[in-house]
């Protein structure tokens, strides 16, 4: 095995750029003549705009531009709208209201766009955004889902007057009232699902120019899809063909789900690059980020599920709301509906399943993907409710896990809600992360942290997900003495350069650190659908392969010619192609000979070796795992203190360890995040975010986390040839009912059976008095 080869341990070969400062993100880049641009946002949830007065903004020196909404429309310019069919519960179609680039007659929630300045500095820019006379008549708005749906609720939407933007269901409704009326036990469970803020470390940024000449726009720009941005871009707000868009994205800090669209800002700073004739940068602030940048999450779940007396799952029926905001962003509507429904049947071998969700307009930020986009959020629901029916029947969490796993003799298993398993050993996650985790000893250490006054608990999830979709093309280029790998995923701090010249690497036989990714060009890429759904390794890793073994295909041709020889007996190993004589060239040194016209086959080029390839994923991939989570609740101050962690999870083939280490790592700090300190507070009344800045928003710190005990145990995948499930979002998938269920396990000496996330030391605090009082 290649010692920079698959599976192994390699450092990130970015990091030495990114930590010397040498990084360059979408708000480093510099354009000769560049303006500032600062978006006026509007500081009500709901109101109509009587007029805007821009008059003592352009008397400012310095000033260069101030558009509206009505400048908007003057040019002829378009929304971003959502990318999801929705349907009402009668099947009609629904209205999708498109998100403006700034609102003409209407803003809907508090941070709306409402116009934009232009000028030489940005301190010039922030002045004159504040001189805009704004005069706004006031409407009474919803921020909540209870109160959107009540009798009376004002509509965010006049053409949707019940707030209801959708309806979707799945499974079969009509076979779970049978299996509940026939059932032993039900159990039933309400459940929040918090709102939470993406929160990346780079905040977005934009900078565009205009080339009058040509009529051609250049964005450069902090995106996780930059083929998406430009088609968004050309079809729908600049509304040109797409060749006149050129995006470019280099290093991005963070994505997770809230980067994948095509945004306002970015068609904005575009547009008013043509309109001043100056290039012109957009960089947003953190407390823009709380306002502007999409949110995740929020949805209100109530189950209801079917036992037979020994603990087997017989069916599952599943009511939601999901509060999307004042809009529908692009892939938001799918996050509720499909995302989440498709995986309501988890690791278990459910016979009957009957889900609903209705979307639910807000006078809020719009919500969209966040890591795991619905998966989270089933993993959630089932992992909280096989504890619960655990705790009704007299069962331990893991006995009624194993009782109802998909076990591996079945594989490959057709769920009920519609995805094919195509491999897993579930039982074996669970046993190998109780062993690992002390599962055994968890009594004793609860009896001495109870002598030191503290409650202790332990809880775990087993989840599955789905990851991987469509496909990708790769190339790979030679020039400069090295290799170029261009692929149309984009890495947001995964590690893509690495992985990517890994494959490489091994597959050529070539050194490491010859090979360069690049990516994030659309110029230079022909296509690419971006990093989303854990996909960049099980769809792009194969891709690249596949343009690999191209090149060693070509290089046989080429080197026979070079070593009069037929190709036939031309073979490749180790980064060498050899006849049966025993004569052979080196690949970068036959890279180097295609240099030399005198050394080509007639009719080649300098490119001779160059491959392009496509890998079309036919089914996705399923990760999955185990979590177990420890706790110790202080019953004085509600403060939850996470003291032990462990994971085992199934990602197939381990292309680097160290890389996927690091992603479960974020992972689990988000989950740990959600479920325990962040939230998302919205003033009942008038729909005000009260959480708009990190003084009131909670992030886990390094001194809220254990240390990670992980472990890899991989079944290779058969829906790709590396055998790669993806791990981009797992970490968040099981963490959050695996550290609920600890801390509700921490509870249970009280009567505690149900505490909704966040579990703050507040909420803990007034769970713990509640049943004091109770008991």
């Amino acid at each position: 095995m290649q010692r920079f080869g698959l599976g192994q341990p390699v450092r990130r070969s970015e990091d030495p750029r990114l930590l010397t400062g040498r990084g360059r993100y979408a708000a480093d880049v510099r354009l000769p003549g560049e303006a500032r641009a600062v978006v006026l946002r509007s500081p009500h949830a709901h109101a109509r705009i009587r007029a805007i007065d821009t008059t003592r903004a352009l008397a400012m020196p310095g000033v260069l531009a101030v558009l509206t909404g009505a400048d908007v429309a003057a040019d002829g310019l378009g929304e971003v709208p959502c990318s999801i069919r929705v349907n009402g519960r009668d099947g009609q179609r629904m209205p999708r209201p498109g998100r403006p680039l700034l609102a003409a007659e209407r803003v809907r929630y508090v941070g709306d766009g409402v116009a934009l300045v232009v000028a030489e500095t940005l301190a010039t820019a922030v002045d004159a955004a504040e001189r805009i006379d704004v005069d706004y008549d006031p409407l009474p708005a919803v921020a909540t889902i209870e109160a959107a749906v009540a009798d009376g609720a004002p509509p965010v939407w006049d053409a949707v007057p019940d707030n209801r933007a959708f309806f979707w269901q799945r499974g079969d409704g009509d076979a779970v009232a049978a299996a509940l009326a026939g059932a032993d036990r039900i159990v039933s469970l309400a459940l929040a699902n918090n709102r939470v803020v993406p929160c990346a470390m780079e905040p977005r940024a934009a900078v565009g120019a205009f080339d009058a000449a040509t009529g051609r726009y250049t964005l450069y720009t902090s995106s996780q899809s930059p083929h998406g941005v430009k088609k968004g871009l050309s079809a729908h707000t600049l509304n040109v063909p797409e060749e006149m868009v050129h995006v470019i994205v280099g290093d991005v800090g963070g994505g997770f789900g809230t980067k994948i669209f095509h945004y306002p800002e970015e068609a904005l700073v575009l547009w008013a690059a043509r309109r001043i004739g100056r290039p012109v940068k957009w960089v947003g602030d953190r407390s823009e980020a709380f306002l502007a940048d999409t949110h995740g999450r929020d949805q209100r779940n109530r189950l209801t599920a079917g036992f037979t007396a020994d603990g087997r799952l017989l069916a599952l029926k599943v009511e939601s709301f999901a509060n999307m905001g004042a809009y529908l962003n692009c892939f938001g509507p799918a996050i509720p509906t499909e995302m989440t429904g498709c995986m309501l049947s988890g690791v278990y071998a459910l016979p009957a399943l009957h889900a609903v969700c209705e979307g639910v307009y807000t006078n809020t930020t719009p919500v969209d993907a966040y890591r795991g986009a619905g998966r989270p959020e089933a993993s959630y629901m089932l992992e909280r409710l096989m504890d619960a029916a655990a705790r009704e029947l007299g069962l331990t969490p893991d006995a009624i896990r194993r009782l109802n796993f998909i076990t591996p003799d079945r594989m490959p298993y057709r769920t009920v809600t519609g995805p094919v398993y195509d491999s897993g050993d579930f039982g074996r996650r669970l046993d190998a992360a109780l062993a690992k985790a002390d599962w055994a000893g968890a009594a004793g250490r609860k009896r001495e942290a109870a002598a030191r006054g503290s409650l202790r608990g332990i809880g775990l999830s087993s989840y599955v997900e789905i990851c991987g979709f469509q496909g990708e093309d790769a190339t790979i280029r030679f020039a400069d003495g090295g290799i170029e790998v261009l692929v149309g995923t984009q890495s947001t701090g995964q590690g893509h350069e690495t992985a990517y010249a890994q494959i490489v690497a091994e597959t050529l036989g070539v050194p490491f650190d010859a090979v360069t990714v690049v990516q994030g060009d659309t110029d230079r890429i022909r296509t690419g659908l971006g990093t989303s759904g854990s996909r960049s390794l099980p769809v792009g890793g194969p891709a690249v392969k596949r343009a690999a073994e191209a090149v060693i295909a070509r290089g046989r041709g080429f080197a026979a010619h070079l070593l009069q020889a037929d190709a036939g007996e031309v073979r490749f190993a180790e980064g060498r192609f050899e006849t049966a004589g025993g004569r052979g060239i080196d690949l970068m040194a036959l890279a180097e000979a295609a240099t030399d016209p005198a050394n080509l086959p007639p009719g080649e080029t300098v490119a001779v070796l160059d491959a392009t390839a496509r890998f079309d994923l036919e089914a996705s991939t399923f990760p999955n795992g185990c979590h177990v989570c420890e706790v110790e609740v202080d019953p004085e101050t509600g403060r939850v203190t996470v003291v032990r962690y462990t994971v085992v999870d199934d990602f197939g083939t381990v292309v680097n360890p160290l890389l996927l280490a690091g992603q479960v790592h974020g992972g689990i700090a988000q989950g740990i995040g959600q479920a325990l300190m962040e939230f998302t507070a919205y003033d009942p009344d008038s729909a005000q975010l009260l959480t708009a800045s990190f003084v009131d928003y909670a992030l886990p710190r390094a001194a809220d986390l254990p240390a990670f005990d992980i472990a890899f145990d991989g079944i290779p995948c058969t829906t790709n040839p590396l055998g790669i499930k993806g791990a981009g979002e797992a970490g968040t998938i099981g963490a959050c009912p695996a550290v609920i269920n600890a801390v509700i396990d921490a509870l249970a000496p009280l009567g505690v059976t149900h505490i909704d996330m966040p579990a703050t030391p507040e909420a803990v605090w007034r769970t713990i008095r509640a049943a004091k009082t109770a008991a």
